[in-house]
């Protein structure tokens, strides 16, 4: 039998308190490379938190993240991105009194290189490397028309594009996406749909994606765990996730 191939992300055991309040409860799963995954679960199930914990916004208490077969723990924001993890945000995070070319610049400055000369003598040369980077992605996400247009005076879905450019300057292999589908109208989302099945392919990305619209996140993830009160409740397919009785009162109450 062939050997499986290698996963890109593993989390094992995670668990993360806040005072008496337990966030996550030993939730653990593996993202193969090239893979898609959907977190799904209600309100306050922990799935923000499992992205805080991978992207070094928090220190879990217990547990492992690897990436590349080396451990997240410990490290800072900047260090994973470093690693090559990018992240959205479910509140958007971005620059609002600057231009979408700006803030998709901001989200190259892991790239820039430092060079005395050529700041001395005034030379562009990097500059116009990394804003060709950033005129890419504008052409790739239809954000021509915004280009110098500051990002408070643009719409709710054309952010929701600037920040997914944004992520994608920083040329990860793992894209955590929190919620990209929020807020968004129905014509909205099947655009973002397509985008991010686009951008699997183009920039050889893994995805890792939160998301509460279950058609949304069955279109997309091929595989999907679901995540109540901090515990890892079912892991599997679209439908077989969603059959789960547990991951039916999660969402419904006991009810169900």
């Amino acid at each position: 039998m062939a050997d499986l191939p290698r996963p890109l992300l593993t989390v094992e055991g995670l668990s993360l308190a806040f005072g008496g309040i337990r966030a996550l409860r030993g939730v653990g799963f593996s993202l193969a490379e090239g893979e898609t995954l959907a977190v799904i679960g209600p309100n306050g199930s922990g799935k923000t938190s499992l992205f805080n914990c991978i992207s070094g916004a928090y220190t879990p208490g217990a547990g492992s993240i690897t990436f590349q077969g080396k451990s997240l723990l410990g490290l800072s924001p900047d260090r994973v991105a470093r690693r090559g993890i990018a992240r959205t945000f479910q509140n958007l995070r971005l620059f609002l009194g600057l231009p979408v070319i700006d803030n998709l610049l901001l989200g190259r400055h892991l790239h820039f290189r430092k060079n005395l000369a050529a700041a001395f003598f005034r030379l562009r040369g990097e500059e116009i490397r990394h804003r060709e980077k950033c005129e890419e992605l504008i052409e790739f996400l239809d954000l021509e028309p915004y280009r110098n247009v500051r990002v408070a005076d643009c719409a709710y879905g054309v952010q929701k594009r600037v920040e997914l450019a944004r992520a994608l300057a920083l040329e990860p292999r793992l894209l955590l996406l929190d919620e990209p589908a929020s807020g968004l109208t129905g014509e909205e989302k099947e655009e973002v749909a397509y985008w991010l099945h686009e951008m699997r392919g183009r920039f050889g990305l893994t995805l890792l994606f939160v998301e509460h619209d279950l058609r949304f996140a069955s279109r997309l993830a091929p595989r999907m765990i679901a995540l109540d009160r901090g515990e890892k409740i079912a892991e599997g397919t679209p439908a077989e996730v969603q059959r789960q009785p547990a991951v039916a009162r999660a969402y419904l109450g006991d009810a169900a």
